[in-house]
């Protein structure tokens, strides 16, 4: 189904009003969510909705958080998100790395106490958005196994670097630490299909293509696959989202992060407070005159698309590209949803009395 994106955001925005949202914090939250699905990153998207529903109705998400800071130095924070939306602490924390950047030419936030905080591209663009080179990372619920062990003791992990060029697009490099973020798995469940080699492996440490090996035990695999691929540089990457994220917060670390689907408790024993984030600013005029760093970063961009390649229909992606193109295609022709999305979005609309999806 092809909704537009007034119709997806309007009815987003109800189902956090009728969680208890302020209309602020809903409309901030619902922007998290349709710059994803409009950027053609569906698995966190609207499809995440009904899950942000059950943590609240587990009381595991405060509606009405009091966000605040609880540490500073001139260009470092650290925030406190109240058990909020992450779609609403981590917007908040990347605007105090903002304004400590304004000042003192780079800002850097450490967070704890939050929740799933959506794509790290949104809050790594509101920098960009200033001429700053925006950085955004967050843990996330352990799935993903460190090389050489078969247990679950790592989030995906995402990180994000975006960069401001002029008259391209940014530079966004936005992904997971783990071979594929879980909500891949998710489509690929939704779909019926198999996963690629490498992603997953069973409870025993076998790779599977199954893409439902996670609800019998088994783990995602760190970026890389294997080690004779390289996954023990994954496996770096993702300790250096949590380390940074949720060590240096305050916020739960490895195992103990809780898990973003309700039926499954929190462990027993938190050594933090709820998931944490990473969100950095630095000033590009701190290094170079803007249009000179945007100049040559237009630059650095038509020289690798210009490289020669393989296949001369395929050229050079730029990190970023595919998601402007996706962007550009569904607010003209609207985004489109999965009938088991669908069904869980009507889903909601009843439970909260408000207009089904049409």
């Amino acid at each position: 189904m092809l909704v537009t994106e007034p119709v997806l955001r309007n009815f987003t925005e109800n189902i956090f009003l009728a969680m208890g949202c302020s209309e602020e914090h809903a409309s901030l939250a619902a922007d998290v969510l349709l710059r994803s699905d409009l950027r053609g990153i569906d698995s966190h998207g609207v499809a995440r909705l009904t899950g942000y529903v059950r943590l609240w109705e587990k009381k595991r998400i405060n509606t009405n958080p009091n966000v605040r800071i609880v540490h500073q130095t001139p260009t470092t924070a650290t925030v406190d998100g109240d058990a909020g939306l992450g779609l609403v602490v981590a917007p908040f924390a990347m605007k105090v790395a903002i304004e400590k950047a304004e000042l003192y030419g780079s800002g850097w936030v450490s967070v704890r106490n939050s929740n799933h905080f959506g794509i790290a591209g949104y809050h790594a663009l509101m920098a960009v958005e200033k001429d700053m080179i925006g950085f955004a990372m967050t843990n996330a619920s352990p799935l993903v196994s460190p090389t050489y062990s078969s247990e679950r003791l790592l989030g995906t992990n995402p990180m994000c670097y975006a960069f401001p060029a002029g008259k391209y697009p940014p530079v966004i490099v936005d992904m997971a630490t783990s071979a594929a973020a879980n909500g891949k798995l998710e489509i690929a469940q939704r779909l019926g299909k198999q996963v690629p080699e490498g992603w997953i492996q069973d409870k025993q440490g076998n790779s599977t293509t199954d893409p439902h090996a996670l609800k019998s035990g088994g783990s995602l695999l760190p970026l890389g696959g294997d080690p004779e691929h390289g996954s023990h540089k994954g496996f770096g990457l993702s300790a250096t989202v949590d380390i940074l994220s949720a060590v240096l917060s305050g916020a739960n670390y490895g195992p103990w992060v809780p898990p973003f689907v309700a039926f499954l408790e929190p462990p027993n024993h938190p050594v933090g407070a709820g998931i944490g984030h990473f969100v950095g600013a630095m000033r590009v005029d701190g290094f170079r005159p803007v249009d000179e760093f945007k100049s040559h970063l237009d630059n650095w961009i038509e020289r690798f698309k210009s490289s020669a390649t393989i296949d001369p229909d395929q050229k050079v992606i730029i990190p970023g590209e595919p998601e402007v193109a996706a962007e550009a295609d569904r607010k003209a022709n609207g985004i489109p949803l999965v009938d088991a999305v669908v069904n869980d979005l009507n889903g909601l609309a009843e439970r909260f009395g408000i207009n089904r999806i049409q």
